[in-house]
Formats: structure tokens, C-alpha cells, sequence
């Protein structure tokens, strides 16, 4: 496969792999592009606005620098443009789920091969209050455990960052929620977690969602009950040892979209990025809404 002749880079600035950022403009200018666009910002919200002049000068290629966070918010600009611009990204976040899903390894030399010649595989995106997302959206303990992860703490202590908050909030109380799923009601009782997932695999290298694939034009929905450290233990360790979905403190289906309703105000996340509370929301799939650079083979979609 060619090498793209025009590629625009955003990257993370305070985001590493491997050699960093040098090593990575090393890597692209030796593979013989003619133009490469770099841009550098200090944080994920400063992405959608390089994103969008990147998309709008017609580059062959779009690579992301960071971590789920950057890559939401530059998929999030791919969905709201409906870019057809192939995206290849250099997972060096802490999480990198979207990444790891996708079979996208946190080695820079692979990962730059991948953005290069990997195949352009189209995957879903889901629209949450018509923000997209590629990995999840979480309310309650999901949400209250990104809150408190905060950018300081993962870079300290990575992903223990997320069962440091876990532990700080397992012993709250669920709020009742009411889940329609498309348009049908389906969920009407106390909630202490609900997740809406692209992907299988999240957080901690869960596989909250076993049947979930990112191209399968479905959003997948878990409900769980649990309350308390034991339940949690509980329904976290079925998680790790069986289906999720066996576990009597975990409910979940399929859905195109999914309309929620909550009896108190609640943080919420998208791909790792705590957002504010909400009271209510909705989400629906994006098919195919963008083009992603997956290893040629094997692929983890196939």
C-alpha cells in the first residue's frame, strides 16, 4: 500500500510513547511524504479546532497523538464533518481502549506502520446529546470514578488512578433510572452505573460488553445494580472470569438508540473525559461514521 502523500498530525503535547514526539516527525518525514502539517496542543480541548483545519485542508491522512480523550475529540469533529479523511492513531494516553480494541499496539514504530498502511476500516461511532464517541458513555459510578481520575492523578499513578476513585465511591447510593431502548422501556428501577459501549473492552481491561463490535451498527447497554464494595466485587470479578451479562447485578441489550431518564442529576463520561451532570440523555449509532487505520491482518474486526 503507498504511503500517503499529505498528512496532518495533532498531537498531545504532554502526552509520551517511545521516543516522543521527535521520534514520531522523524518517522513520518523518512516514510517520504511531500507535506506533513503538524500541530501541537496542551490539551484535549484545544484538538477539535486543529482537527477541523487539518479536515479542511484535504490531507490523505489524519493521524491523533494521545489518548482516548484526544481521539474523542477528534472523532467527534470527523462525525460532526462527516470527514471521509482516513484516521490512524498513535495511542500514547493512559488508556488507549479505542486503541487496544481496534488491535492498535502502544508501540510507536508499529503504530506509525499502522496510520501509514493499515487498512481504512470504517467503524460506528455513538452520538451522545450530539457529541460522539468511539469507546463509551458512562453515568454514575462511571462517571464519578473519571471525575475523580482527573489528568494529575492518571499521570502519577496511570491506570491505578481509576481503582484509587473506584474504591471512593462504590459505597454510594444508586439513583432510580428509567431507560427506554428504541423508543421501548426497558429499565425502570435503581441504577448505580449505566454504560452505553462501541467496544467491548473498557476501563481496567473489562469486558463489560462480550458480544460488542465497533462495526456491528449497534450500541450496547449495561445496567448494573450492584451496591456496596462485596457486590462490586462480585459483578466485577464475573466480568473478569465469565460474560458479563451472567452476573445478577448486571443487565444488558442492544440498542440503535437509548433514551435515559435519572431521578437526580449525575456525572457522566465519554471515553474516559469527564463531562458535567445530567438528569436525562440521549444516544443513538453513527454507522460507519468514521474511517479508522487497522492492522491489515489479522484484524481484530474481521
Amino acid at each position: 500500500m503507498r504511503t500517503p502523500r499529505t498528512i496532518a498530525v495533532v498531537a498531545h503535547q504532554k502526552k509520551t510513547l517511545g521516543g516522543g514526539l521527535d521520534e514520531l516527525r522523524r518517522r513520518l518525514t523518512d516514510a517520504g511524504i511531500d507535506d506533513l502539517l503538524w500541530h501541537e496542543v496542551p490539551k484535549s480541548k484545544k484538538a477539535p479546532a486543529a482537527v477541523k483545519k487539518a479536515l479542511e485542508s484535504k490531507v490523505d491522512r489524519l493521524i491523533v497523538w494521545g489518548g482516548d480523550g484526544m481521539v474523542q475529540r477528534s472523532l467527534d469533529v470527523v462525525g460532526r464533518l462527516g470527514a471521509k479523511t482516513p484516521v490512524g492513531i498513535i495511542p500514547a494516553g493512559t488508556g488507549n481502549l479505542l486503541a487496544t480494541n481496534l488491535g492498535i499496539p502502544a508501540d510507536l514504530p508499529e503504530a506509525v506502520e499502522i496510520a501509514l498502511h493499515g487498512t481504512p476500516h470504517r467503524i460506528d461511532l455513538g452520538r451522545f446529546e450530539g457529541e460522539y464517541f468511539g469507546v463509551m458513555a458512562g453515568v454514575g459510578f462511571d462517571g464519578a470514578m473519571i471525575s475523580d481520575a482527573d489528568r494529575n492523578l492518571k499521570d502519577r499513578l496511570g491506570k491505578l488512578a481509576y481503582v484509587w476513585a473506584g474504591v471512593r465511591h462504590v459505597n454510594e447510593a444508586p439513583a432510580t433510572a428509567t431507560i427506554k431502548i428504541d423508543g421501548t422501556k426497558w429499565f425502570d428501577d435503581e441504577a448505580s452505573c449505566v454504560l452505553i459501549g462501541n467496544v467491548g473492552t473498557i476501563t481496567g481491561g473489562i469486558r463489560a460488553f462480550d458480544d460488542a463490535k465497533p462495526d456491528d451498527g449497534w450500541l450496547d447497554v449495561g445496567v448494573a445494580t450492584a451496591q456496596g464494595a462485596l457486590q462490586w466485587a462480585r459483578a466485577l470479578g464475573t466480568m473478569a472470569v465469565g460474560r458479563s451479562d451472567s452476573s445478577p447485578f448486571v443487565r444488558t441489550t442492544r440498542a440503535r438508540r437509548v433514551d435515559v431518564k435519572l431521578q437526580s442529576k449525575m456525572e457522566y463520561e465519554l471515553d474516559g473525559g469527564a463531562r458535567t451532570k445530567t438528569k436525562s440523555f440521549s444516544a443513538k449509532v453513527a454507522p460507519g461514521a468514521a474511517k479508522i487505520c487497522v492492522p491489515r491482518k489479522p484484524s481484530p474486526l474481521s
